[in-house]
């Protein structure tokens, strides 16, 4: 009877290390880093500094907080980081420091750490992140009453402490990376409006858009996340809103390559390299598929 307690006992004891152990991973390159749903604790810990350092450094707005007090009691919150970004790095600790000052309830905000492998990118073990067009992190979601009421996202268009109160106060807030934000609404609306209105898209993204890089990494979360068909969508037009640029055909390139679609992925990376003839990473890509293609 006794060996069997022990059995038990050590069989748990294992079972709970292994489950807390695996939030802190290995990240393939021997760095340590965490992955899925975290807690104030599991920064505490010398691979984890950062947070510490930029917590200590930060002073907040002490006027600002004191309306923050009564305001954002009200409210629930999720973040999206990756403890491997240099922007979760830096605004995670910060947004941590004005929610203590605020006097926030701990118990009132999830924080999912978020993978950077390519398979999975930027995405946590179990898909929290499923539907919320989590394409930048950080990203800091705030509820009301079950209900998403505004975001803040990568890093603030002020400070936290102020883009916090908009938000709280019912001003107007304009989310950075506005343009996603369209598009996604776009397509879990009116997906198949969406070719109908490309000329219009194009005319108008570019004014909202910062630069090439924001339809582009949005693109690739869909790509990681298997929804081929809008990610297909997307490279192509940011393709046609940034015709001289030679990201967007590199993109288009990946993505047929994953595809299998060699023919055309070799008509996109070739393209790129004709905008930029020194694009290392299109000259990989037409190797591998030249390579493959002769197998």
């Amino acid at each position: 009877m006794k060996k069997i307690i022990s059995i038990i006992c050590f069989l748990s004891i294992n079972v709970f290390c292994a489950a807390q152990g695996d939030v802190v991973v290995n990240d393939g390159k021997g760095n340590k880093m965490l992955l899925g749903k975290v807690n104030r604790k599991h920064f505490d810990s010398d691979h984890f500094d950062w947070f510490s350092k930029n917590y200590k450094a930060y002073l907040t707005n002490d006027k600002i907080i004191n309306k923050l007090k009564k305001e954002l009691s009200a409210y629930k919150i999720k973040a999206f980081f990756g403890s491997w970004c240099g922007d979760s790095k830096r605004n995670i600790p910060i947004f941590y420091k004005i929610l203590d000052e605020a006097n926030f309830s701990e118990k009132n905000i999830e924080i999912y750490a978020v993978d950077k492998k390519k398979e999975a990118y930027k995405q946590s073990p179990n898909h929290e992140e499923k539907g919320l067009n989590i394409h930048r992190v950080p990203t800091f979601i705030l509820y009301k009453e079950g209900k998403e009421v505004n975001r803040i996202v990568e890093h603030p268009v002020e400070t936290f402490e102020r883009d916090l109160l908009k938000i709280v106060e019912g001003e107007r807030y304009r989310v950075k990376y506005s343009a996603v934000a369209f598009l996604e609404k776009l397509l879990t609306q009116q997906k198949d409006s969406f070719q109908k209105k490309e000329k219009e898209l194009v005319s108008f993204l570019p004014d909202i858009a910062q630069g090439v890089k924001e339809l582009n990494t949005y693109g690739f979360v869909k790509l990681r996340a298997n929804n081929n068909e809008e990610a297909k969508l997307i490279f192509q037009l940011n393709a046609k809103m940034y015709p001289n640029h030679y990201i967007p055909y590199q993109s288009l390139g990946s993505y047929y390559y994953k595809q299998k679609e060699y023919k055309r992925a070799l008509k996109n990376l070739y393209k790129s390299l004709s905008v930029y003839a020194n694009n290392e990473k299109a000259k990989e890509m037409i190797h591998e598929i030249e390579a493959s293609i002769n197998k």
